[in-house]
């Protein structure tokens, strides 16, 4: 039996990069999979069609995740055509605009902090009902090794990130009681389109300061979140995983 056998996930920002990955394995490993795309809507039908070509179940939703109403009404989409909700993927963000301290005024901090924290809030707001009904649920938050290790002109995406880091631990706590897991996977360079992309130079780059000498395909991240979706996770919740090839070695 696959391990998701019968779940039912939702990955936000399901439509590209880390997102595709994951929605491609969780659905490799039996679950349900609803691919929120928001702005991508062509990319996340795309990957229903994969996987359904695949033999896998899958719809496609377009809720802005910082929107409490369209997530509620995705929430119940979901119920609707799966009949629960079981792992939430919180992988939506904005990205990061190259500023240092010096040249950044409050409300595009502001603006960072707010914009990553409700992609997380927002979503995790919408499917907690059903996860405490059920007495079981998954959530995973994509952070950034930026939010623990300093980069160059990134403090406000970094700050943000630290902050989700924060956010995660406090909804684990919160919700164990309830069967609820909640986990952080910390990506750190990944060869991915969208506002994360890496140029080949800076690939090569970064990937020869890395042990494993390259920097991270979606698919690694995938399998990560996979892992923690899945039963043999069941006992680890609060946890923060690095996946960066150990650039960075906690």
């Amino acid at each position: 039996m696959m391990s998701l056998s019968g779940k039912v996930a939702i990955v936000t920002d399901g439509g590209q990069g880390i997102g595709r990955a994951t929605c491609i394995q969780l659905a490799k490993q039996g679950a349900k999979v609803v691919v929120n795309g928001f702005e991508k809507a062509s990319a996340a039908e795309a990957i229903i069609s994969e996987i359904v070509a695949d033999g896998g179940e899958a719809m496609a939703t377009t809720a802005d995740v910082r929107n409490k109403e369209q997530m509620e009404q995705l929430a119940e989409a979901v119920i609707s055509a799966f009949g629960r909700i079981d792992v939430l993927v919180c992988n939506a963000s904005n990205g990061a605009k190259a500023t240092s301290f010096a040249e950044l005024s409050w409300e595009p901090f502001q603006r960072q902090l707010a914009d990553e924290l409700k992609a997380a809030f927002v979503p995790t707001k919408a499917v907690l009902p059903t996860m405490m009904a059920q007495q079981f649920g998954r959530i995973i938050y994509l952070s950034s090794t930026e939010g623990k290790e300093p980069t160059p002109q990134s403090i406000a995406f970094g700050t943000a990130k630290g902050g989700l880091d924060t956010f995660a631990r406090y909804i684990a706590q919160e919700f164990g009681p309830y069967g609820i897991t909640a986990n952080v996977v910390a990506p750190g360079f990944v060869r991915a389109d969208g506002p994360f992309k890496v140029s080949e130079d800076e690939s090569r780059m970064i990937g020869s300061f890395t042990p494993l000498g390259r920097i991270a395909e979606p698919e690694d991240v995938a399998g990560v979140i996979a892992f923690l979706a899945g039963g043999g996770a069941q006992f680890l919740t609060g946890t923060y995983t690095p996946v960066n090839g150990g650039l960075v070695m906690e």
